[in-house]
């Protein structure tokens, strides 16, 4: 695949909007992430556009920028023009600086509604929607843009012809992934365990209660792909991967863990006819380590998508979404009620380069890494036994990372939920991630010291635990691996 070609730098327009296109302030078209879309018309050739109005704002210059350098794709929603301007909405007693974004006119609605209204929909169609999505991902990812928001209200059509043509939308979270995408920005039923510890480790460091966590916590492009996992998973079944055991909360404990965890499964009332194929593009996009994560380069070459022989069978999502469709429309609200919960504030973050950094773990990687290619090349063989060595690193790693997540942000009882309720305790919770963690990391001695500081009698507490000492001490071990 060529690579994304530049467009221009954008500039902004400083004439008036009405110079160029009439309002029609009556036409809603919907509302973004950051403000309100309306219809417009241009002037001089009746052709209609959609009008999307922010508040002029550093922000809302990067959204413009960056959906326009992403703009030119025919999976992309376009950016025609973009207004800095001072502008008065009707019933606004002045003008208010705002920046005003002339876009495409997309009139097909969004996906899931036509999944939801086909009488016959197919993993031969689903197969061909995931194309156009990774499609309009892989020229995102490019320009080194992570969408960050990937999610069905996002992915609408062009019109409401036989020829379906889906084109990604709303940049209101996109960013350059620089390596400092530090701001946890999500939906809920989308969302990555990478964005969800960067957002737990983000609140630690704003308390001031654990100055040790010093560093920010950043995550990338992989995240668009794991959203990705989820989308398609919905589509060939009607449900969400990973959903919320309590009513009218979008994001609880239950669902953070299984998501923390990558815990999902296929009944087979709706995946029996699903092929395997498809199984495995969502188990290798929904995997909880990034690196073992498909990147968007590796879903286009999937034979999932380019073999030509799945099913034509009729799929059950359409009539699951209607059988439930009052379900599933609360799903889609949660989303759309939870970004405006969950935005936490953007910080400038300052990183050094990789081959610069004098982080341990960062060094380490990299020696087993050139360790493991000087042996590929000297013996003719591949560095599987460094992979696995790697992987066995990362799960040491994790385990004691769980331990310091729940230290700092010890998860709270659900809405309507005692701690006299089935389940585990915050205590049998800690015990059961120290077990888990003395068996990932069996020749640690600096862990098992750690573990006896606390009153640790090899099987469980005996005493009480100071949660902040002991997240400090493995934090500490961590650094050191």
């Amino acid at each position: 695949m060529a690579n994304a070609s530049r467009r221009e730098e954008l500039q902004f327009k400083t004439t008036p909007l009405e110079d160029d296109y009439t309002v029609d302030w009556s036409k809603r078209l919907g509302s973004g992430i950051s403000g309100p879309v309306r219809l417009c018309t241009h002037n001089k050739t009746g052709k209609r556009f959609a009008l999307k109005c922010l508040m002029d704002s550093k922000k809302a210059r990067t959204e413009a920028k960056v959906h326009y350098l992403c703009s030119g794709h025919p999976h992309v929603v376009s950016v025609i023009d973009v207004y800095a301007v001072s502008f008065k909405f009707p019933g606004e007693m002045r003008p208010v600086p705002r920046i005003l974004m002339v876009m495409e006119l997309m009139e097909g609605g969004e996906l899931f509604e036509l999944v939801r209204t086909k009488r016959r929909f197919t993993e031969n169609e689903a197969v061909n929607f995931t194309k156009q999505i990774a499609l309009a991902v892989y020229h995102c990812h490019s320009f080194n843009v992570a969408h960050r928001d990937l999610k069905p209200e996002n992915l609408l059509l062009l019109d409401k012809t036989e020829k379906v043509v889906i084109k990604l939308a709303d940049f209101g979270f996109a960013k350059i992934d620089r390596g400092d995408l530090v701001t946890p920005q999500f939906t809920p039923y989308y969302v990555s365990p990478q964005v969800l510890e960067a957002q737990r480790i983000h609140r630690a460091q704003k308390s001031g209660r654990f100055p040790f966590l010093s560093k920010p916590y950043t995550y990338d492009k992989s995240c668009d792909m794991w959203s990705l996992g989820v989308v398609i998973y919905i589509m060939l079944c009607g449900y969400p991967p990973f959903y919320s055991e309590v009513p009218r909360k979008q994001l609880s404990q239950g669902m953070r863990r299984r998501i923390m965890a990558g815990e999902y499964d296929y009944p087979d009332k709706e995946w029996s006819k699903i092929s395997s194929d498809a199984k495995d593009v969502i188990a290798s996009l929904l995997r909880v380590e990034p690196a073992q994560r498909l990147t968007v380069t590796d879903l286009l070459e999937h034979q999932w998508l380019n073999e030509g022989t799945v099913s034509d069978v009729p799929l059950d999502s359409p009539s699951v979404i209607v059988a439930d469709e009052e379900a599933f429309r609360e799903a889609m609200n949660a989303h759309s009620a939870q970004l405006t919960k969950m935005r936490l504030p953007d910080r400038t973050v300052v990183l050094k380069a990789v081959t610069k950094a004098k982080n341990p773990i960062l060094m380490k990687r990299k020696n087993m890494f050139n360790l493991g290619s000087l042996f590929a090349r000297n013996n003719g063989a591949s560095a599987s036994s460094t992979d696995v060595d790697r992987t066995k690193n990362d799960a040491s790693i994790k385990s004691l990372r769980d331990i310091i997540a729940f230290c700092m942000l010890p998860p709270q009882p659900p809405d309507g939920v005692t701690e006299n309720s089935e389940g585990p305790s915050p205590e049998e919770e800690l015990q059961r991630l120290v077990s888990l963690a003395l068996e990932q990391n069996p020749k640690s001695q600096r862990l098992k010291e750690a573990l006896v500081k606390q009153s640790w009698d090899g099987e469980k507490f005996a005493g009480s635990v100071d949660r902040r000492m002991l997240a400090k001490d493995i934090s500490e071990i961590v650094k050191k691996m």
